[in-house]
């Protein structure tokens, strides 16, 4: 599964503000909500924060990726956001994050889930993309992007 097959112009976001973690997790899932495929925004919302108390999904390089599984979902659903201000979110580097990409799956498809999460943090470990998106002009870009990154991917 590709991430450009998840994601949509309805799904990201560029100038998001946001005033602390919290507020970006509910903003997030609020977002991935046009997606249509939540059957149940609160228990997305409770599966995303239960798995943010575990241990923070700020994985470094201005980068977070809050995620959980539920099977209040259709289908797996995502968000993508840039954000105006950086914010902390209790990162391992201890870096504030500019770019959070939620993705939430169902409990039976674990393994697509996995592979999701891989492929995000590979893409997003490149400082290059970053920097790329960075500069996106909107969604309609960042969608773009994310499309001739994964092509890269493929081509290696």
């Amino acid at each position: 599964m590709k991430i450009s097959e998840i994601l949509n112009e309805k799904l990201i976001s560029t100038g998001l503000e946001c005033k602390d973690k919290d507020d970006a997790i509910n903003k997030m899932i609020d977002l991935a909500s046009n997606s249509g495929l939540m059957t149940d925004i609160e228990s997305v919302r409770k599966c995303v924060f239960d798995r943010e108390n575990l241990v923070s999904t700020g994985v470094g390089k201005g980068f977070a990726i809050p995620h959980g599984k539920t099977d209040m979902i259709k289908d797996i659903v995502a968000s993508f956001a840039i954000l105006k201000n950086p914010i902390d979110f209790d990162s391992i580097d201890l870096e504030p994050v500019k770019f959070i990409f939620l993705i939430v799956g169902k409990e039976s498809l674990l393994n697509a889930h996995i592979k999701l999460l891989s492929k995000i943090s590979r893409l997003m470990n490149k400082d290059e993309f970053r920097d790329k998106l960075a500069e996106a002009s909107g969604p309609s870009e960042v969608l773009q992007l994310f499309r001739e990154e994964e092509q890269n991917l493929l081509d290696l």
